[in-house]
């Protein structure tokens, strides 16, 4: 069974509203990684993303392009402990503006 790795990443510039999420998704997806995207109140994206070292790299070197309408300014990783829980690779609902989760 391959060594599962994980990472979180915070991702600055225009990277809401412009699809970056969803094209996230699904380069997760392609490489076979599982984890969640999503977008925060301060205007950047986190990433938390699972998978075989080589994978993961790939997938974070993309974090730097994106969608084709990102301006990404910034990426920050931190190696965290993978999460059994996570079988896929999906993106959260955006927060409520008054800071509750949205249905």
């Amino acid at each position: 069974m391959p060594d599962v790795k994980a990472f979180r990443a915070l991702i600055s510039g225009r990277v809401q509203g412009v699809g970056f999420r969803q094209t996230c998704r699904h380069r997760a997806r392609q490489l076979g990684i599982d984890g969640w995207v999503r977008n925060l109140p301060d205007g950047r994206v986190e990433i938390f993303a699972q998978g075989e070292s080589e994978q993961l790299d790939e997938l974070s070197s993309f974090l730097w392009s994106g969608s084709g309408f990102a301006s990404v300014t910034g990426v920050e990783t931190d190696s965290v402990n993978p999460d059994p829980n996570v079988g896929d690779f999906f993106i959260y609902p955006n927060p409520d503006p008054g800071g509750r989760p949205s249905d």
